[in-house]
């Protein structure tokens, strides 16, 4: 079903001069610019009731009025995956993705994704930007995500992201004895030479900062958790990794396996084969976009990290 919207507005005179489709963003905030422009081209917008141009400039005082619906913003299929919702109302979903599940279609990864997942569930989010999904975690990550239901939640969830007001905390294991906690704040950005990975750049990088307390220290390695205060693409993996404690198990960020000295042959096994990077979204906190009250989720460590944890304690017998 097609979301339809009726709304009008009157240009306040402080907006003299600007360009139609700028004044359009500024009081129809709930759509990209983008989208206002193509429903200006279409007569879907119009200004004082007649159609406009997108550069054409305001005075005060004219009439603003939008009749349009929203429609399909991908071709994706709706597949029947299991979802672990953690929570759900008519605004947004709170999802604790498993390990595994690549959350959007992309290059050798069309079907089986999380927003196939959602569209099944769900699907008028067929009318939202990537079916409602405003942030991700990487295939192999585990834990929390917040998915929008209606364009407004969309929106506002985008922008409390990008004001860095949502708190995402996570638990992780390194390799590596750590003494203490820290801040790692370290611009990063593509790779210079391989445009797949992620890396800390001396120059041209995005800010970004880590931020990461000590749980438990073992002989070798460190269970921490992290708490982000930007959102870059594999940003706790690379920083981790920068500082020289890479993640157990990350094949892409991580050192080459060694075994640790004083191990159970039980430890040993489990290091080498733990399946991913030992990552997990264990808590998501935001302002909800419809009642503006800040609300907070948590979801466990998963069994495989638990296990690996577990080794981890028990895996020195003779320091017992």
């Amino acid at each position: 079903m097609k979301e339809v919207f009726e709304l009008s507005a009157e240009v306040p005179v402080s907006l003299y001069g600007q360009r139609f489709d700028q004044v359009a963003s500024e009081l129809f905030p709930d759509f990209s610019r983008s989208r206002l422009q193509s429903w200006i081209r279409d007569g879907q917008l119009t200004l004082d009731g007649r159609i406009a141009k997108p550069k054409d400039k305001v005075i005060g005082g004219e009439m603003l009025e939008l009749n349009a619906e929203l429609e399909a913003q991908g071709t994706w299929e709706p597949e029947p995956i299991q979802l672990n919702i953690v929570h759900e109302d008519d605004h947004l979903m709170v999802i604790n993705k498993p390990a595994g599940l690549v959350v959007h279609p992309a290059a050798g990864n069309h079907t089986g994704t999380l927003l196939n997942a959602l569209l099944n569930h769900a699907p008028d989010l067929i009318n939202l930007p990537r079916a409602g999904i405003v942030h991700r975690l990487d295939k192999e990550t585990t834990g929390l995500m917040v998915v929008a239901k209606t364009l407004h939640a969309h929106t506002d969830l985008v922008e409390q992201l990008a004001d860095r007001t949502v708190s995402r905390e996570y638990e992780a294991v390194a390799v590596g004895a750590m003494t203490g906690g820290g801040t790692v704040d370290a611009p990063m950005g593509r790779h210079p030479t391989q445009r797949k990975l992620m890396a800390v750049l001396s120059h041209g990088g995005k800010r970004a900062v880590t931020h990461y307390r000590v749980q438990t220290r073992f002989p070798h390695h460190t269970h921490i958790r992290v708490k982000l205060e930007t959102g870059r693409t594999h940003q706790i993996r690379v920083h981790m990794a920068h500082i020289g404690f890479p993640l157990i198990g990350d094949p892409v960020y991580g050192k080459r396996f060694k075994i640790p000295k004083g191990a159970s042959e039980n430890l040993i096994e489990t290091l080498k084969s733990f399946p991913r990077q030992a990552l997990h979204a264990a808590n998501l906190g935001l302002e909800h976009p419809e009642t503006g009250e800040y609300t907070e989720w948590s979801a466990p460590v998963p069994a495989d990290m638990q296990e690996l944890l577990r080794a981890l304690k028990e895996g020195y017998p003779e320091q017992d």
